[in-house]
């Protein structure tokens, strides 16, 4: 399954660039007051290996089965940031679309700022949705991470159609350009599609129903694993708290409040 134009490298591995899956997600990361505690409680939770990342002392990425899976980055007392997981978008150039999310009313909180090798922002829509752009080399071993299917984005919102308009103007979605995202609209969902994958969803419940008011919107990340119970057990064993609770699916918080879900293989 090829996403995206790659090159090699001197040691040989596959380098993606961004502008040839433009739009797409291509990462997923946590902003972290402390790396150890962070890497002890989702080794413990998820079963994450840890290696260092070409960002930098401040970042780490998380391994299963020797596959990229997200990273974390020890950012948030410096950027003085709330703990969150994060959603990344490919782009073609940080600045355009930081420019777009100013015009259409919403926040650049952080960046365009350079980390070798790209560049980088953290932006809201303009519900309070958090999200990233990264334009650049994608992470080391890129086609497993998409290959492997181990993580997945939804948003959550008040109006699944509106939100589908801004982020289609600022990530260029079914803009007609060579290999952009495909935005379908199914039932009481839109779904984004990156050469036939489904890649993310937006919902907002039933399409006959007014917006509700009284949904927070936020990018929820969701981690495949083989059993969620003892995902459950782990997470309250090693401090975090459990919002929901399912056989297939549950969603956890951590101790530092960042939200994620997990959910069966059979779930994906």
């Amino acid at each position: 399954m090829n996403h995206g134009t790659t090159h090699s490298s001197s040691d040989g591995a596959d380098v993606v660039y961004t502008d040839s899956v433009f739009g797409a997600p291509c990462w997923v990361s946590l902003t972290s007051r402390d790396l150890t505690a962070t890497q002890d409680f989702y080794s413990a939770v998820l079963g994450w290996q840890w290696r260092g990342a070409r960002l930098g002392d401040r970042f780490r990425t998380a391994l299963v089965d020797g596959v990229p899976v997200a990273g974390i980055a020890g950012v948030a007392s410096m950027w003085q940031m709330a703990v969150a997981w994060t959603p990344y978008f490919a782009v073609s150039d940080a600045d355009v679309a930081v420019a777009r999310v100013r015009e259409r009313g919403a926040t650049a909180a952080v960046g365009p700022i350079s980390l070798p090798p790209g560049r980088a922002a953290l932006l809201a829509d303009r519900d309070g949705a958090a999200f990233g752009v990264w334009q650049g080399k994608l992470v080391t071993e890129w086609e497993a991470w998409r290959q492997a299917a181990l993580t997945f984005i939804s948003l959550h919102t008040r109006d699944a159609f509106e939100a589908a308009i801004f982020y289609g103007e600022i990530l260029d979605w079914a803009s007609g350009l060579p290999g952009c995202c495909e935005v379908e609209y199914a039932r009481d969902q839109v779904l984004l599609r990156s050469q036939g994958d489904v890649v993310a969803r937006i919902e907002s419940g039933a399409v006959d129903m007014p917006p509700d008011p009284s949904v927070r919107p936020h990018w929820q990340v969701h981690f495949t694993v083989a059993d969620v119970e003892p995902c459950i057990r782990a997470a309250e064993k090693h401090g975090g708290s459990i919002l929901e609770e399912g056989e297939q699916e549950a969603v956890l918080r951590d101790p530092d409040g960042a939200q994620f879900t997990v959910a069966s293989r059979r779930q994906r």
